[in-house]
């Protein structure tokens, strides 16, 4: 599962949004994840230019769409959505072993958020070219990495649903398969603390 594809995933049953989303493994080895670090801190604008993800259209409204934000959007209203999908990271829970993971997801949600603020509250004297080593970084994690185990937990309804290969498995209850779930939660339970695993899980729980 793609993270940007967290961004718009809602229980099917009650439809709640947002979703807890459990990180048991990625697909992706942890040297990308310290590869997108080491270009991050690469400020030269020029090198981020080669990456050709946001396309900025100038003219008298500057616009701006990339892999996130994929309609050609005003330069402020670009920000907006920006920030949207950064504060769905918030809904995550890295359980793997990955350090850098875990360092690139806090990088976003601190000082590349932080910074895209800023840019959003007084865009007129600043260059949004200034800020691609941050839109890069942002793009590169919402596309690239790929969940390869997991759960999606709504906190409304109190369903679980499991990432297996990669694949939400997000049925209605009467489709899903009891024995082999449980058989997943039973296998992942050493990245699910106490507190989740008394909640009264639906459909099915451990207890």
């Amino acid at each position: 599962m793609k993270l940007w594809l967290f961004d718009i995933l809602a229980c099917p049953i009650c439809k709640h949004f947002p979703l807890k989303l459990f990180i048991f493994s990625y697909e992706n080895k942890e040297e990308l994840f310290e590869n997108y670090i080491s270009s991050y801190n690469n400020k030269r604008i020029e090198y981020h230019k080669k990456e050709q993800i946001p396309e900025i259209i100038k003219g008298e409204k500057i616009k701006v769409k990339d892999n996130i934000v994929i309609k050609e959007t005003p330069i402020k209203e670009y920000y907006e959505k920006l920030i949207s999908s950064i504060e769905e990271l918030n809904q995550i829970i890295d359980k793997t072993p990955y350090k850098a993971s875990k360092r690139c997801l806090n990088l976003i949600k601190g000082t590349v958020k932080e910074k895209i603020q800023n840019f959003r509250e007084s865009s007129k004297n600043k260059n949004i070219e200034d800020l691609l080593p941050e839109l890069n970084l942002i793009n590169k994690i919402k596309v690239e990495i790929e969940v390869e185990t997991g759960l999606l937990f709504c906190n409304e309804c109190n369903r679980w649903y499991p990432i297996i290969d990669s694949i939400p498995r997000m049925l209605p209850d009467e489709y899903r398969e009891k024995d082999e779930e449980l058989q997943f939660l039973s296998n992942n339970e050493k990245f699910l603390d106490k507190e989740f695993l008394s909640k009264d899980l639906k459909p099915f729980n451990l207890t």
